[in-house]
């Protein structure tokens, strides 16, 4: 495979450098294109890849679409028609709109990753275009995989996976700043009190994923009857803790629908 990355942001960068760590690809097969050449350069310098000054030099058969919403028109208009396979990351662009404007030959898949893919703990979901084929998903769910969680859904779930887990590392950002400064108000340093809050959502996690349990079951299993964790559950509980997340997420579920409409 020859990977042609466009866009050399964050999120492009992470992606790339996770494939090459993790041997889906040799940076050697890359090269990307950024109109910022300092973003280019420095894509290359951290991944090993080489960089293009256009997007018509990047002589690939795969594409990774890394840029703004706005900005992917004119990008797909750059690209060579022919067999290529087009991966996109860019926000809120169905594979309708993708396959109506790059050139004839190239198929689509449309991406939701996250930005814990940064840290190689992403959680991202894809779909397929018309014309994509097993051998394109394969690619796809290579290339997420190496920083995270991939999974393949129907596109009509693509918006309920921006209000999970495209938003969702921001609500758990507030979950945890909200802990570390009940911590504080309990007596804790600031700083301990940020790594445990911290540490503990990361360690619950890693419970649910590691032993397959329900989260309710792990939840049982620290609540004793008459104890600390049920006092602080029911104190949850009565200031609707649990709808405010199932709304939140719904909440940006609905606003991801309106933006592509828009």
């Amino acid at each position: 495979m020859r990977l042609g990355v466009i866009g050399c942001g964050k999120m492009g960068s992470a992606l790339v450098e996770g494939a090459i760590r993790s041997g889906a690809i040799a940076a050697s097969q890359v090269r990307g294109f950024d109109p910022y050449h300092a973003a280019a350069q420095a894509f290359a310098d951290a991944s090993g890849a080489t960089i293009a000054n256009e997007i018509s030099e990047l002589q690939a058969d795969t594409f990774l679409l890394c840029t703004k919403p706005q900005q992917a028109a004119a990008a797909l208009a750059a690209l060579p028609a022919g067999d290529a396979l087009l991966i996109s990351v860019a926000a809120g662009l169905s594979t309708g709109y993708l396959e109506s404007k790059v050139p004839p030959g190239i198929r689509v898949i449309r991406c939701m990753p996250n930005t814990p893919a940064l840290v190689g703990k992403g959680a991202a979901a894809f779909c397929r275009g018309s014309a994509a084929t097993d051998a394109d998903a394969s690619i796809a769910r290579s290339l997420l995989a190496s920083v995270g969680l991939a999974v393949e859904l129907p596109e009509s779930l693509m918006d309920a996976v921006t209000g999970l887990s495209g938003s969702g590392p921001a609500f758990v950002y507030l979950m945890i700043e909200a802990m570390a400064d009940g911590g504080v108000r309990s007596g804790l340093p600031r700083a301990e009190a940020l790594q445990l809050a911290a540490q503990t959502v990361l360690g619950a996690a890693t419970m649910v994923l590691e032993t397959g349990l329900h989260p309710g079951q792990l939840k049982d299993m620290v609540t004793s009857p008459g104890g600390t964790t049920i006092a602080g559950i029911a104190e949850l509980e009565k200031h609707g803790a649990r709808s405010a997340f199932i709304e939140a997420v719904n909440a940006a579920a609905r606003r991801s629908s309106e933006l592509a409409g828009a």
